[in-house]
């Protein structure tokens, strides 16, 4: 598995244990620099993990999405959000 899912994998279990680390976590949603701000709190937690990794892991999987449908041509539908990782992870630890 991607090193990226496994960081993030690992610290959504976390939050959902540590409502502390939750509550930081989805604050960050609310800043100026969303994910910049959510990749300081994972290096905080030892998770090294960079803005540009997580959104190329996000169009890796998008585009790996798409070869996978449709014979993944241009028809392949639009997969809404499917690149934003970030987006994925909070909606995640909302619940």
């Amino acid at each position: 598995m991607n090193q990226v899912y496994d960081m993030l994998d690992t610290l959504q279990k976390k939050a959902l244990r540590d409502s502390q680390l939750r509550d930081r976590l989805l604050a960050t949603e609310h800043s100026e620099e969303p994910i910049k701000d959510f990749c300081d709190i994972c290096q905080e937690m030892g998770f090294e993990l960079y803005p540009m990794e997580l959104v190329l892991a996000g169009e890796d999987f998008q585009a790996t999405m798409k070869r996978s449908t449709n014979g993944g041509g241009e028809n392949s539908p639009m997969l809404a959000s499917g690149d934003d990782l970030y987006g994925l992870f909070i909606a995640a630890i909302a619940k």
